[in-house]
């Protein structure tokens, strides 16, 4: 249902293009010419490039997570958000297009599913998360969902219906802004009317696209490190699932349908690659319990379930860090410091764990210790996103609005921030009394959610502010001259758009 909603989505917005793009900044230019690895496909690039510009394939993805996070739908997570952004570079780097235009986002859904998005937007969903074993197999989903990208097989879905009338554009855009995931009956039942004016098979991946994204996507998880085979071990553990219950299939299975064919085809294409060398990271397993802690509901008493398990004996380093998170959120942060303090001494490399030590420290009331566990883990791992990011949320706590907003500050003009990061650079400098950057950082937080006209206001207040360097005037006007030139730029296109339709002739005829 999921892959439907979101490929008619993008049908409509193709087709509705003038007006759907009217609000969003173009960014910058992404340079897709480095070398490719990993397969010994054609460059499929030309055909799709005829219906959608690059520009235009980012913006149609950039709408989508837009509209998921107006919904609440995506885990913003900086802890989750971060090992899945590395996990997707790691693959995507292997192909023409780099690692840097592409965009993994996870969805607070517990199906066991994911789609990719034109644009470099891969989106995949907690549910996915909590069932894959390895990393290599969570990786070999992953890798499948770049692929779609690559291949623009997405766009390509596109030019194919680039002929389907207005009528049907509208009548799909209206059902997904019902609620793109999870939307029930009414989405449905919008999508269900809209596909009775277009084909089945215009809106669905043909099998030659998931034959192809397999063979690519083992290329990538190769080229990467990991092993090759996890595609095939996915696909046969997602079958599994489906067997516990005849009712129960995975929509990934659904979106996805798996044949003998296809998984003898998967290892044959494994085959072909050297055996793999190395393990997968350890951070995986704390992601996975993560997640899982993140997205269970509050009626089920997770730390109880984790102590069971390692009463067991499954004392693994996964289940000893969700028992943590369970009890950190339970409000038992005295008992989660107990158990998280010889965890980091023991495995110093991984941020997953300083970050719940310091969480879990300033959460039990001991917010110097915590300070200086953020201050260790920077000079272990500096400007990395997770740390800076708790290090200034307890700063702040602290009373120490200024340190934070200097935190947030060198690590964003580094590191692209997100919307939730933005809001949070805004908030220290609003509360360090720095009125200029603050209003600056909220007009980019609106300028992410697509409300340039707020954007714009906000942009102006940061130069009305007293006491702004030269530096920050300079900046605050280039990045206004910026929203106010794209506003100009759409009302005309919005004019010409307009003044054409009325040229046209009605279509009447007469009998």
């Amino acid at each position: 249902m999921t892959r439907r909603i979101l490929l008619a989505l993008l049908a409509s917005f193709a087709l509705l293009a003038g007006a759907a793009f009217a609000q969003q900044v173009p960014g910058t230019p992404v340079n897709l010419e480095s070398p490719g690895a990993g397969s010994d496909l054609p460059d499929l690039g030309s055909p799709a490039a005829a219906l959608l510009s690059k520009s235009d394939e980012y913006r149609l993805g950039a709408m989508v997570a837009r509209e998921l996070r107006d919904q609440n739908a995506l885990l913003e997570d900086p802890e989750v958000s971060e090992y899945i952004q590395s996990v997707g570079q790691r693959l995507a780097s292997q192909s023409a297009m780099g690692g840097e235009s592409f965009h993994y986002l996870v969805v607070k859904d517990p199906s066991i599913n994911s789609f990719a998005v034109s644009g470099g937007f891969v989106f995949i969903f907690t549910g996915l998360i909590i069932v894959s074993d390895t990393e290599s197999e969570l990786a070999a989903v992953m890798a499948h969902e770049t692929a779609h990208i690559t291949q623009h097989h997405i766009a390509r879905q596109l030019r194919a219906q680039s002929q389907q009338g207005i009528t049907t554009a509208a009548a799909l855009l209206a059902a997904i802004l019902l609620g793109a995931i999870g939307g029930g009956q009414a989405v449905e039942g919008g999508i269900a009317a809209a596909e009775g004016l277009s084909a089945q098979q215009q809106i669905n991946f043909t099998r030659d696209n998931e034959a192809e994204a397999d063979r690519v996507g083992i290329g990538y998880l190769a080229g990467a490190g990991y092993d090759p085979n996890s595609m095939a071990n996915m696909f046969e553990n997602l079958s599994r699932h489906e067997g516990l219950t005849e009712t129960y299939i995975p929509a990934m299975l659904i979106n996805h349908p798996v044949t003998t064919d296809r998984l003898a085809e998967a290892r044959s294409r494994a085959a072909q690659f050297p055996p793999r060398k190395g393990k997968d990271s350890q951070s995986f397993a704390l992601i996975r319990e993560r997640v899982r802690v993140l997205t269970t509901t509050a009626d089920v008493n997770l730390a109880q379930i984790y102590e069971q398990k390692i009463a067991r004996g499954e004392a693994d380093l996964g289940n000893r860090y969700g028992e943590a998170l369970a009890l950190l959120n339970s409000n038992h942060a005295d008992e989660a410091v107990k158990l998280l303090t010889p965890l980091v001494r023991q495995h110093e490399g991984l941020t997953l764990l300083h970050d719940a030590l310091g969480q879990a420290q300033a959460k039990a009331g001991h917010v110097d210790e915590a300070l200086a566990t953020f201050r260790h883990a920077l000079t272990l791992f500096p400007r990395n996103v997770p740390v800076s990011v708790r290090y200034a949320e307890t700063l702040m706590t602290a009373g120490k609005p200024g340190q934070a907003h200097e935190v947030l500050l060198d690590l964003f003009n580094n590191v692209p921030p997100t919307p939730d990061q933005i809001r949070l650079t805004a908030l220290a400098a609003s509360a360090a009394g720095d009125a200029g950057d603050a209003y600056f950082y909220m007009g980019e937080y609106q300028i992410a959610g697509g409300d340039l006209s707020l954007a714009s206001q906000q942009l102006q207040l940061a130069l009305a502010a007293p006491n702004i360097s030269q530096i920050q005037r300079q900046r605050y006007q280039a990045r206004l001259d910026e929203v106010r030139e794209y506003l100009a730029s759409t009302r005309k296109h919005q004019l010409t758009d307009n003044n054409n339709d009325d040229q046209r002739p009605s279509g009447r005829r007469s009998n």
